[in-house]
């Protein structure tokens, strides 16, 4: 192993060294090449950002240009050409009927943090002090920012932090709404919002039918807003546009990052609904927030040529086809007990793992599951006792047949962290 760098990597432990096997030093198409010499395949599409491949031409030369054109414009007190096109792009693919204003951010946990703040002052400004409760769902996650950590539903030292998350409540996503519904009978005139990811992204575990039923009909009882979290599941992630426009009914605010940009640049975005749009026009009201980065002139042409890309490559057929062959796959390592079972939608699946006994593995274990997959060539992402699939649009039959050779060379080379 290496000496430590001055690097300090995200979410392991501070003593961590790498070899230079995992030491990444360039990406381009859906592989990722490393300082030994070798490369692997990309089944994460780069933590979700990176659907329509690494180094997109179009993505690449939009940026470029806008590098040379206006390097910097700031959307604080003025707005700038750029960033009015992307946010009218937003709303035309989103849906004009559903969102009305766009307000930048520089990540998905930023955003969240800023969705939070919007809605309570929604509610304040219409005389609704009382109303500041954010309800989030257990095993969520939307960030560590302040605000998204303590919404995050995973133990993530919260407490160590001194995360403030006296007006977040959470509940379970996995009972139809039984639990949302009880406590809304009880804290109902209280909640600001009820923020929910469709797709869990730990875990990859879709929100049921019924549960988001439940949760329309008590925003109509109860009055919250209700905020989609789209950051893993928007641009045709699992098959549509974005995974909320199967719901019977909009969400309040639609938070999307991550594909937003292709990986290009961090940005993210907030459509904002209706209600709270024109609420904010007729009131005269200032939100009280603003980020350097975000808008920027170059984050704006990179949502535009995403956005070109996506209706290039029909997204929708070509994420429906592509999520037809993966669940090909996972039938295949179920039937052959491989795995114990699968989550998600379209492109987005979760694999479940189990030890001989039967008993979910440990963090320690996945992360050891994910090294052999490595190993093999390709690049899975870890999660809570499994492991996800999240295939670049791109992916045809050759990629296919390289994650399920890795998987299962992988699987059988871990065995003994399964036992």
């Amino acid at each position: 192993m290496s000496a430590p760098h001055a690097l300090w990597t995200s979410m392991l432990p501070a003593d961590t060294t790498f070899a230079p096997d995992r030491v990444a030093v360039g990406a381009a198409g859906h592989r990722i090449a490393f300082a030994d010499g070798s490369t692997r395949l990309c089944a994460t599409s780069g933590l979700w950002n990176v659907p329509l491949g690494f180094g997109n031409p179009a993505v690449a030369e939009a940026v470029s240009r806008a590098s040379r054109d206006a390097s910097y414009l700031s959307l604080f007190r003025a707005p700038h050409r750029y960033a009015e096109h992307a946010a009218d792009a937003l709303i035309d693919l989103a849906g004009s009927l559903r969102y009305r204003r766009v307000i930048f951010s520089t990540s998905g946990g930023a955003a969240n943090d800023a969705a939070m703040k919007l809605v309570r002052q929604y509610w304040a400004q219409k005389g609704r002090r009382d109303r500041t409760i954010s309800v989030g769902l257990r095993g969520s996650y939307h960030g560590t920012m302040y605000g998204s950590h303590a919404l995050s539903g995973d133990d993530l030292l919260q407490s160590v932090y001194a995360v403030d998350r006296r007006s977040v409540r959470h509940v379970s996503a996995h009972d139809d709404g039984e639990e949302l519904a009880t406590l809304m009978a009880r804290e109902g005139s209280r909640v600001a919002s009820v923020v929910v990811e469709p797709i869990l992204g730990s875990g990859a575990h879709a929100l049921s039918d019924a549960f988001v039923d439940r949760l329309l009909a008590l925003r109509e009882e109860y009055g919250f807003l209700v905020v989609a979290d789209e950051v893993a599941t928007g641009f045709g992630r699992t098959g549509t546009m974005f995974a909320t426009d199967t719901w019977p009914a909009a969400p309040d605010v639609l938070i999307l990052s991550k594909a937003l940009t292709n990986g290009a640049m961090g940005a993210a975005a907030l459509l904002v609904g209706q209600e709270i749009a024109v609420a904010f026009t007729d009131g005269g009201w200032t939100f009280v927030h603003g980020e350097t980065q975000a808008g920027t002139p170059m984050c704006a042409a990179a949502i535009l040529a995403v956005i070109d890309e996506l209706r290039r490559i029909d997204v929708e057929s070509a994420t429906q086809a592509l999520a037809v062959e993966l669940q090909n796959l996972v039938r295949s390592w179920k039937t052959e007990q491989l795995i114990a079972d699968s989550t998600g939608r379209g492109c987005f699946v979760g694999l479940a793992l189990r030890d001989e006994h039967g008993q979910e593995l440990s963090g320690a274990a996945v992360l050891r599951v994910v090294s052999a997959i490595a190993d093999h060539g390709v690049v899975v992402h870890p999660v809570p006792s499994a492991i996800e699939l999240i295939p670049a649009y791109g992916f045809g039959a050759p990629e296919l047949r390289e994650v399920d050779t890795a998987v299962r060379a992988g699987l059988a080379e871990a065995r003994g962290a399964l036992s």
